[in-house]
């Protein structure tokens, strides 16, 4: 298993643009706040995994360095198939697809996380996302969706009032 610390060296390593550096820092930043709620609430997770996922998912962007700038979906494959190639595990690969297509397939918790970091950290809220995630963290804690939906969605509205600030601090 890659560790955070190793996936922001592969970044570099890989020649990845400071946007982009900047951009998995910034998501990370704001996983981990969402992270920390759910340690506190003592749902089950993997975090390093969540973690590195969340600076990796946009790796394929170093091919793909247009869609730093404008919408695509090209650094997804490239990203997966990037980190193969380096010899990163399948399940980080996957990060690099699950991120932007987790409506269309199975995915994890820690790959709802990553989606939800790397809309949350700009300020942009999802609401079919985060109920996905909020019926994850009810089930895992074995509680009905509104026992835990206030508390969660407080949570993700306070990292997305934060986004403006991140959003200012992305421009490298």
């Amino acid at each position: 298993m890659i560790s955070l610390e190793e996936a922001k060296c592969l970044l570099e390593r890989l020649g990845a643009p400071k946007r982009l550096i900047k951009h998995a820092d910034l998501v990370v930043e704001a996983g981990q706040e969402i992270l920390l709620l759910l340690e506190e609430l003592n749902v089950e997770i993997d975090e390093p995994l969540a973690l590195t996922g969340m600076a990796l998912h946009d790796v394929g962007k170093v091919a793909h360095p247009n869609e730093l700038m404008e919408s695509g979906n090209l650094h997804e494959t490239a990203g997966q198939s990037l980190l193969l190639e380096q010899g990163v595990s399948e399940k980080i690969a996957q990060f690099c697809i699950s991120h932007a297509q987790y409506q269309e397939m199975s995915v994890s918790l820690e790959e709802l996380l990553v989606a939800l970091a790397d809309k949350l950290w700009k300020g942009k809220r999802e609401p079919e996302l985060e109920l996905r995630v909020i019926d994850e963290v009810a089930a895992r804690l074995k509680k009905d969706r509104w026992a835990v939906f206030e508390q969660l969605d407080t949570s993700f509205e306070a990292v997305a009032t934060n986004g403006d600030k991140r959003l200012a601090r992305s421009a490298v």
